[in-house]
């Protein structure tokens, strides 16, 4: 990890903290690419960084949920460690990164979510035009913000199962924008879940991997498209870091990233749930749960 970072590994993510450390890693490794994914609601960028032979790459996403940002630190603490290797042809948990590099690609967006991210940090003000909005909808509670500037819940957004999501959603009282749950109008409505979309459209992704927190849990499953082959990488990843593995129920079932890519591709997508506790999950727990997770990650390029 270069020395400059360490300070922000201390403290939540915000925007341009997020932005400025994705630049630092990239000097200290000419090989990283750093791109833009795409643009959010209020028009942040959603950075892409890649390193790697991205004939066939896996995708590690984070912050999808607001107030889950930790994950956006344990993904960039991952990158960080990760490219130094790299640049200084090392070993990383005692596997050669160089090799793994020379097979797999990897590309990362640790803030799937940045408008929302802000928010959950330092409150509506951050939502610029739509900080009325965001402060009406939060009822003075932005902590506990998990959708995205506009109250749409970017993990209920995408075209896997959605009508059934928004009328399980219906059932239990969720008919508008609000700070969590709420799936939007109509699949991909959103900017962010659209530029999701068009990355795995655009790039050939072996498996995808989206972090949220809280569990310890690892899912793995989205209906009969599952590859055959999903349960058993599951299981690999698990014992590598004693999670369990789970198969989503309630609202959680439909809707996902990781439910899309499985959905559209045939190709396996996991969703990691980081931690235990309440979210936010504080920022003292990022190297714990980093420790525990970081050989898990490397199978996860390797699988």
């Amino acid at each position: 990890m270069l020395t400059g970072n360490r300070s922000f590994y201390r403290r939540p993510p915000t925007y341009p903290a997020v932005l400025r450390t994705a630049v630092q890693i990239k000097k200290q490794c000419p090989a990283v690419r750093l791109f833009t994914v795409g643009k959010s609601v209020l028009g942040r960028r959603m950075i892409g960084l890649s390193l790697g032979n991205l004939s066939a790459p896996v995708l590690f996403a984070g912050a999808v949920h607001a107030q889950e940002w930790l994950t956006c630190l344990l993904l960039l603490r991952f990158f960080d460690d990760l490219s130094a290797a790299y640049a200084a042809k090392t070993e990383l948990c005692d596997l050669p990164v160089g090799k793994i590099l020379e097979r797999r690609g990897l590309i990362l967006v640790p803030l799937v979510n940045p408008d929302g991210v802000e928010i959950a940090i330092s409150g509506p003000a951050s939502a610029g035009r739509l900080a009325d909005f965001v402060e009406q909808t939060a009822r003075k509670d932005s902590r506990s913000w998990q959708a995205n500037a506009r109250g749409v819940d970017l993990n209920h957004n995408y075209n896997a199962g959605f009508s059934v999501l928004r009328r399980m959603e219906k059932r239990n009282g969720i008919n508008s924008p609000s700070p969590r749950q709420y799936g939007g109008e109509y699949p991909h409505s959103e900017p962010e879940t659209r530029a999701m979309v068009a990355l795995c459209r655009r790039v050939c992704f072996k498996r995808v991997f989206a972090f949220h927190s809280q569990g310890e849990e690892i899912y793995y499953s989205y209906g009969e498209k599952t590859p055959p082959n999903a349960r058993f990488l599951g299981e690999v990843l698990a014992a590598s870091c004693g999670y369990s593995l789970e198969e989503p129920t309630g609202l959680a079932s439909h809707g996902g990233f990781k439910d899309w890519f499985i959905n559209t591709f045939s190709r396996p997508g996991f969703t990691i749930e980081i931690g235990r506790g309440e979210n936010p999950l504080p920022v003292e727990e990022l190297e714990p749960i980093y420790a525990r997770l970081l050989e898990m990650l490397l199978i996860a390029i390797l699988l």
